[in-house]
């Protein structure tokens, strides 16, 4: 042993070396730990990445819409009573108002990375014979695609939009036989039509969106739908997406009207994903648990039948504080050794994973982040937990008289 070790490291390397066959139990047992809890948040961390690239890829982290409109009865001549009946009007497609202000004052927020307005509607799109519904979606291609990422998804043809274009999806295309360079005639309730040219197909991964939506130029279905330099929303992007709630609840005190973010609209999914980080937690905390106590009854072993070792190094002089830094030196290389081993196996593990689960069409399952402060961390919480399980029986060791352990 080298001569410039201090001795409680002396002792403590030589108590592990000595019982070699627990010290290879406990470090199979801390790395098999350390392993899972690498493993399982990487994993879980991919997939929560895969989950909200899915869902916010196709829709903004928030929306500002106009306000619902409310009918309000007339009031009755004064002395009678009048019972009325109020029903919920119909809700037509109308203008925010002032949308350009407001839009300078959303861009202007820190929490925002990106806002456009949008002026959508329904539609029917006709091709000879064929006939269907749709929602018609004018945009502005600059800043609409920044927030939603419709180039990553065409899948014929190109995003290009000018004022005879409309990109629409893959199932619409296919059940009114339609492609790209096709003519498509679009018209809406306001009785006014146009015939445009499909310039891109786009698939969303989903029928319901592939067979509805369509997307032209901002001006276009302006001139459509009737809103003469009107947007029916302005559409939003936040820098942090699980803020976007706090966001809306901030945007909609600024400017009055309703603002609905992401985590409004896809309560179910949001949920889902809080569900999924406690369960990350709640494994974290029983994997780090049953590690501290692996530690912790290996060493309360060692303490026992090492009684008489510690008996005559106290008399030779050790004292009480270095007998408990050995044994809490040999909890810290403990969990220190089996962090890293583990963390190996861990980041292995989750490359072998990755490689050999595929998704039906051959496309990864989930984008695989390994982050190196996840390392970081889990090798010092693991010594760090180690030198805490250690403590018990470091003080038990520390407490022996030492002529009575002499004798046993």
């Amino acid at each position: 042993m080298r001569s410039w070790l201090p001795f409680e490291w002396i002792a403590a390397i030589r108590f592990l070396r000595d019982g070699w066959m627990q010290t290879i139990f406990i470090l199979a047992g801390v790395s098999m730990g350390v392993a899972v809890i690498v493993f399982m948040s990487a994993l879980l961390t991919g997939l929560q990445a895969n989950f909200l690239s899915r869902v916010l890829s196709a829709q903004a982290h928030l929306v500002l819409l106009p306000p619902d409109e409310v009918a309000r009865p007339l009031r009755a001549a004064e002395g009678l009573v009048q019972d009325a009946v109020v029903q919920r009007p119909s809700q037509r497609i109308r203008s925010i108002d002032q949308w350009q202000t407001l839009l300078r004052q959303m861009q202007a927020m820190p929490q925002v990375a990106e806002a456009t307005p949008v002026a959508s509607g329904g539609a029917l799109a006709m091709r000879g014979e064929a006939s269907r519904s749709i929602t018609l979606t004018g945009v502005e291609p600059e800043g609409y695609f920044r927030i939603v990422r419709l180039p990553d998804s065409i899948v014929a043809g190109q995003p290009r939009l000018t004022s005879e274009d409309i990109v629409i999806g893959t199932d619409l295309a296919s059940e009114i036989g339609v492609g790209v360079g096709d003519k498509l005639r679009v018209t809406t309730a306001t009785g006014r039509d146009a015939t445009l040219t499909v310039t891109g197909l786009f698939d969303l991964g989903n029928r319901g969106v592939n067979e509805r939506s369509t997307f032209v130029a901002l001006r276009t279905a302006q001139s459509l739908l009737g809103l003469t330099g009107g947007v029916t929303s302005l559409q939003i992007t936040v820098r942090d997406p699980y803020a976007a709630e706090t966001v809306a609840q901030l945007a909609q005190g600024m400017t009055g009207i309703r603002a609905d973010s992401w985590i409004r609209t896809n309560l179910q999914f949001f949920t889902a994903v809080n569900a999924q980080q406690t369960s990350n937690t709640v494994i974290r905390l029983s994997v780090g648990l049953s590690v501290a106590l692996g530690i912790a009854s290996v060493l309360v072993v060692s303490v026992v039948q090492r009684s008489r070792e510690i008996g005559i190094l106290r008399a030779m002089g050790a004292r009480r504080g270095q007998i408990l830094r050995v044994f809490l030196i040999q909890g810290g290389v403990l969990g220190l050794l089996g962090a890293l081993i583990g963390s190996a196996a861990g980041a292995g593990a989750l490359v072998a994973w990755h490689a050999s689960v595929r998704q039906a069409d051959g496309s990864q399952l989930f984008p695989l982040i390994i982050q190196p402060q996840l390392f970081v961390i889990a090798a010092v919480l693991a010594a760090v937990t180690g030198v805490l399980a250690a403590m018990a029986p470091a003080l038990r060791a520390a407490r022996l008289d030492p002529v009575v352990a002499i004798r046993g």
